[in-house]
């Protein structure tokens, strides 16, 4: 997400966005392994995306603690998000036995809500880098964690339908 790409790069971050709410509001099966697919590519786009935001920094002086502690708590503040938001997903078993997933208004506004915490964040993260793209860069990662959060906490209750 270079400076000359920051257009380029927002669209497609609310496109991935757009796709993975409108995903969270469709009914579909809680699979075991299916839940874990689009954190696992978030998260790899992640470590990609905080990569090059620390390369960002370093171009133009060292890398100090504040920004880092405050990607660290970015984090923290995905999984929480994540945790709230898989409380208001809706599970239930369809008379076949399958178990079912489908997030509700409130999932889409928890996500809303994610997306501006993140982005406040990001926001903060570059402003005590002083420099570079860490705090936007790790955008990728903030929903990996989000979502990955949810969907374990989303499968667990799975589990635990009669």
């Amino acid at each position: 997400m270079h400076s000359t790409n920051n257009g380029g790069s927002l669209v497609l971050v609310l496109v991935v966005v757009g796709l993975v709410i409108r995903q969270q509001l469709r009914t579909r099966p809680v699979r075991r392994r299916g839940s874990l697919i689009a954190p696992a590519v978030l998260g790899v786009l992640g470590v990609a995306g905080i990569a090059f935001g620390v390369a960002s920094v370093l171009e133009q002086h060292p890398l100090t603690t504040l920004p880092v502690v405050l990607l660290v708590a970015s984090l923290a503040v995905a999984a929480v998000f994540g945790m709230v938001r898989a409380r208001t997903v809706r599970v239930w078993r369809d008379p076949q036995g399958e178990v079912l997933r489908k997030g509700t208004a409130a999932t889409t506004g928890l996500w809303l809500a994610s997306v501006a915490a993140h982005i406040g964040l990001g926001l903060w993260i570059d402003h005590a880098a002083g420099a570079g793209l860490l705090g936007t860069a790790s955008v990728y990662a903030y929903l990996a964690v989000g979502l990955g959060t949810q969907n374990l906490l989303v499968r667990g209750r799975a589990k635990a339908q009669p």
